[in-house]
């Protein structure tokens, strides 16, 4: 493991830590009571540091993208509003640009093939990238071609070298975050793009983190945490600008950035600007701007923890919903342990039978709500406490359970 000192796009010493989590496992590491018992569980440390030249929220501690990425538990078409914003965003943009037949699409971080498939039913020729071999096989099995590789400068000279480029569309979905090397990586973007081509990053706004107390977003495949100002800094720096900025609702509140090559032809809209000016008042290119958070997550969980002594002493029984990395986290900074949580439900095969990293809480699949009944049921991926409401909440309510999320404050969630 690397301890970095210095910022990872612009080398500056690092000084201000936005928060020390302390030593936690790898949050999709979802081990099996046999390979507790051969051998213990690796933990590492997980402190968030700000770069005040450029303000790349960032760790500073790097665990081999190898040891975490090759293969890969996390499956984006268990999500059924996430697959269906993604079908959204390829009808949007094969209009928007123009995408037809004569095209290219490219996906870096493309997981099971859960977006690129949306082109390929309109007849857009697609490429994915995912260092997962495991999900890139998913991928391929639906018809969707897949290169197996962590994408980057080299990558995609390679790409242009055997016929996967140049890009009319390169999409890019939460995987900013995931890289530990951004200025290599956003320079594979500028070299795979066509002239007048587009490329679109979508990625958990810092902003929402720091308002939110979305401290259960950080665990090791973060790299780090943007915002537009640190981002267009790595942009610019690789020849590519920003020319339109959405938000979206998605992942606790994310951005989706739209950037071309400096000399294409696209426009800046006025929703750019606009973006900057929320960072602006937020301080968010300012030290001033990332003060007072952990102590305002240290109040989070003691309110948490509290909440949950009182259900165990009332004698209420309580289950978590969702193995997802960023339960791993809130799990582990809060001591959570089988003894507060008799389960986890998921609807993943791939981590059904397995324990949660850590806590070794066990997962199950949702079929066991009925059997274990549990009287409060805890949503860990809290942003998607709406869709698990229409899933399970009338099943809940035949015993009078009730769904309730942490962040950023404990709250009973009513159907």
């Amino acid at each position: 493991m690397e301890t970095r000192s210095d910022c990872r796009f612009c080398r500056c010493p690092l000084h201000l830590t936005l928060i020390d989590l302390g030593e936690m496992p790898l949050a999709n590491s979802f081990p099996t009571g046999d390979e507790l018992t051969a051998t213990s569980e690796p933990r590492y440390p997980l402190r968030v540091r700000v770069c005040t030249e450029c303000f790349l929220v960032q760790n500073d501690h790097t665990v081999p993208a190898t040891d975490i990425f090759e293969q890969y538990a996390y499956f984006s078409s268990y999500s059924d509003s996430w697959v269906a914003q993604c079908r959204r965003f390829a009808i949007m943009t094969a209009a928007r640009f123009r995408l037809d037949a004569d095209s290219l699409v490219v996906e870096v971080a493309s997981n099971d093939g859960y977006l690129l498939k949306a082109f390929v039913e309109h007849g857009i020729p697609v490429q994915g990238v995912d260092p997962a071999a495991n999900v890139a096989a998913v991928a391929v099995a639906n018809g969707v071609p897949t290169r197996v590789d962590f994408f980057g400068a080299s990558i995609a000279g390679d790409m242009l070298a055997e016929g996967q480029g140049p890009a009319d569309l390169i999409v890019a979905n939460n995987v900013l975050a995931h890289v530990p090397d951004i200025r290599d990586f956003a320079s594979g973007f500028a070299a795979l793009l066509k002239p007048e081509g587009v490329v679109t990053f979508e990625f958990p706004h810092v902003l929402n983190l720091l308002q939110q107390l979305q401290f259960d977003t950080i665990y090791h495949e973060h790299f780090s945490y943007l915002s537009l100002f640190a981002l267009e800094h790595v942009l610019q720096a690789v020849g590519l600008r920003v020319f339109d900025v959405d938000t979206l609702l998605s992942h606790g509140g994310s951005l989706r950035i739209f950037a071309c090559h400096e000399g294409s032809t696209q426009p800046e809209l006025l929703s750019v600007q606009a973006t900057r000016n929320l960072e602006r008042q937020a301080n968010l290119g300012d030290a001033s701007g990332y003060e007072g958070f952990s102590p305002r997550v240290e109040a989070l969980r003691a309110g948490f923890v509290s909440f949950v002594e009182a259900q165990r002493t009332s004698g209420t029984s309580i289950a978590g919903y969702g193995a997802a990395a960023k339960g791993s986290t809130f799990l582990n900074y809060c001591n959570v342990t089988e003894g507060d949580l008799i389960c986890v439900f998921d609807r993943s095969s791939e981590k059904q039978g397995r324990l949660m990293p850590g806590s070794h809480i066990p997962i199950v699949g949702p079929d066991q709500i009925a059997v274990v009944r549990p009287q409060l049921m805890l949503v860990l991926p809290w942003n998607l406490k709406d869709e698990v409401l229409g899933l399970y909440g009338r099943e809940l309510g035949k015993w009078g359970g009730r769904l309730f999320v942490a962040v950023p404050k404990v709250e009973v969630i009513s159907s």
